[in-house]
């Protein structure tokens, strides 16, 4: 749950890195892979996987990484690169604690469906009557609205009311009556559209069916079952051995701390830490059916629908796509200072963990990188081509797709958006600065004018966004 990049920072950087450090941290790249955590058995799998993490380390600005990989029943590579705190200069492994963001959001999805096998919570009833002290407006919500981002309801981490409290400890009442008071996005069921509200109702509502906190019930069902004793409710004030500490670039080369966010905040929504090695190990556990039975996660997996039947590409708390010409079942995750992703290749029985400590950080690009590696393809590369001045003019401007407008802007002859540089690659197509994964396409206009809207394409998923006046 990153925060809204047109939000300013709110306070000084600190100590930023001396220029001498990052050398230090291209050396830690391969002086950590020989750490005693590591488990990388196949020397060749290992090289490639460590060239792409030092790579990393320097092009995503983060301080430190740590990379998973298991293929079926065996962990082909777990190791850490670079710093997981830099005051201390304590080196990542793959027992690195990490804040791992929305990827909370299939462990809540699995709570929910162990609450449905149990006959505590139906799908389809109404929210109202769930939590009867929250306010529809009027509309009716069935769960499973909430847990495929198809409810309306106002997202919270979308709100500059929110961002201005996210240093305090609000409690559920609190939270509730912030997104509750404001106007439903669209009808339940008209759109998908990615919605942490809707996961902060679940949790309240895991609460209230179980009896038990939400952090509570996910270790007693789920981290002590599944001995994930490194998984954890990620709150500020526990002492938690190998945590890491989250970053963010600086403006002069180097990292600050990242802004402190109350932990009570993200809860069901994204709320956890974990390592890889964690990751990987639940993530096997639901395909095998042991966190939730197979009939669960088979629902967990399959495209929700909206109202006149459109498919939608999530389930619960899991993306759904397709990558390397393979089905694909995802989800990437930020918070304050971390960025994280667990993808999973059924076809070929694939596990990929990548957690970083630095907003900057792109693991979703590093994950695609390292699945092309094992699966023995080759790396797309990005052929630019050159576009003239004019054409890129009518590319730029504010484009919005239900939420949160983007704004393309054109400058020393190149255009720009979502925070990177956009590099055009012929039939008014683009990708975003070093990712080959994810194309931009932009809609000519047949009178010459400017684009009217352009779609942003990603493991085979697409998301119009159309052309509004400049804020």
């Amino acid at each position: 749950m990153p925060r809204p990049a047109s939000r300013p920072a709110s306070r000084p950087a600190v100590s930023p890195l001396l220029p001498a450090l990052l050398a230090v941290l291209a050396g830690l790249a391969g002086s950590c892979s020989g750490a005693p955590t590591s488990d990388s058995g196949d020397d060749a799998l290992a090289a490639e996987i460590r060239a792409l993490a030092a790579e990393a380390l320097q092009t995503h600005r983060s301080p430190g990484l740590s990379i998973g990989v298991q293929q079926g029943d065996e962990v082909r590579f777990a190791e850490g690169f670079g710093l997981a705190d830099l005051e201390h200069r304590v080196p990542a492994t793959a027992d690195t604690v990490y804040r791992i963001g929305s990827v909370t959001k299939q462990f809540t999805g699995a709570a929910v469906m162990a609450l449905v096998e149990e006959g505590r919570l139906d799908l389809d009833a109404d929210l109202k009557d769930l939590l009867p002290d929250y306010d529809t407006r009027g509309f009716s919500i069935p769960v499973e609205r909430l847990l495929n981002h198809t409810s309306g309801i106002k997202g919270y981490t979308e709100m500059d009311e929110f961002w201005a409290q996210a240093r305090l400890d609000l409690d559920h009442r609190a939270m509730m009556d912030l997104f509750a008071g404001a106007p439903f996005e669209f009808e339940p069921g008209d759109r998908y559209q990615y919605n942490n509200s809707g996961y902060y109702l679940l949790g309240v509502l895991i609460e209230r069916l179980s009896g038990a906190g939400y952090a509570d019930f996910l270790e007693e069902r789920l981290f002590r079952p599944l001995e994930l004793d490194r998984t954890h409710y990620l709150d500020n004030d526990p002492i938690v051995p190998d945590r890491a500490s989250g970053y963010e670039p600086a403006e002069d080369g180097g990292f600050r701390n990242d802004e402190p966010i109350s932990m009570k905040l993200p809860y069901a929504a994204g709320s956890l830490g974990s390592t890889v090695r964690d990751l990987l190990a639940w993530q096997r556990a639901l395909v095998l059916g042991e966190a939730v039975s197979p009939s669960a996660y088979e629902r967990m997996t399959a495209p929700g629908a909206l109202v006149g039947g459109a498919p939608v590409p999530y389930g619960y708390g899991l993306g759904l796509g397709r990558e390397h010409e393979l089905d694909k079942v995802s989800h990437g995750g930020g918070i304050n200072g971390f960025r994280a992703q667990l993808a999973y290749y059924p076809e070929v029985e694939l596990g990929i963990a990548v957690l970083m400590n630095s907003g900057a950080g792109r693991p979703g690009l590093l994950e695609n990188r390292i699945a092309r590696t094992v699966l023995g393809m080759e790396q797309p590369r990005i052929e630019k081509v050159a576009v003239d001045a004019a054409t890129l003019e009518r590319y730029a401007g504010t484009y919005d797709p239900g939420r949160s407008p983007v704004t393309i802007t054109l400058r020393e002859g190149a255009l720009f958006g979502f925070g990177r540089r956009l590099a055009p690659i012929g039939d008014s197509a683009f990708h975003p600065e070093a990712d080959p994964f994810t194309r931009i396409e932009f809609t000519e206009n047949p009178n010459g004018g400017p684009s009217p809207e352009f779609t942003i394409t990603t493991a085979g998923n697409s998301r119009r966004f159309r052309r509004v006046p400049d804020a």
